[in-house]
């Protein structure tokens, strides 16, 4: 998928943008991200020249850089190898904080950018809405202001896996019950 994106950047960049007055200023940032829901703490990420995730587990915060990353869309043309996907653990009850760089370039009034991964293991993680509560009440108190470029943030809870509970009924057959719990006795 990657790779198409990347082709069809670099197709369709030179219909949108004035790429001989601007070379080497027109590109985009991505990162394409799989979380399976049948591997439970798996996934996986590629990026192209975007800020790397924030993964918060268990209150503590880890950035996510690549291992390899790739420049952003629309600067070459290269095909992607399967080297370049770098696989990380997302647990039920994690958080991943996704953002554009108009939030980490956000600067205070002394020209201070702002600290998302040191204020994000400040905040409480109970839920995203009340994580992108805080963040962005934050960050608008740390530029006094609104944002002079774009700023975009994104959490992704993974919640945990709630498979159904199979119990072997007399008759044969599995009863599904959702607490988990076996059937009462006599049923």
């Amino acid at each position: 998928m990657v790779a198409a994106l990347g082709e069809s950047v670099s197709r369709n960049l030179e219909d949108v943008a004035d790429t001989e007055h601007d070379p080497g200023e027109h590109f985009i940032t991505c990162l394409v991200l799989e979380i399976p829901d049948d591997a439970p703490s798996a996934a996986e990420m590629i990026n192209c020249g975007h800020p790397p995730p924030l993964l918060v587990h268990d209150q503590r915060v880890t950035v996510l850089n690549a291992q390899q990353p790739l420049p952003p869309l629309g600067v070459c043309e290269r095909p992607i190898e399967d080297d370049r996907i770098d696989p990380f653990t997302f647990e039920g009850g994690d958080m991943l904080v996704l953002y554009t760089d108009g939030v980490i370039e956000a600067r205070s009034p002394s020209g201070a950018f702002y600290p998302l991964a040191e204020r994000l293991a400040s905040f409480p993680t109970s839920s995203p809405d009340t994580l992108l509560h805080h963040l962005h009440r934050d960050l608008l108190t740390h530029i006094g202001g609104h944002p002079a470029d774009d700023a975009a943030l994104l959490v992704i809870e993974r919640t945990p896996s709630h498979r159904p509970h199979l119990t072997p009924h007399p008759s044969g057959h599995h009863q599904h019950h959702p607490s988990g719990s076996p059937p009462p006795p006599g049923r």
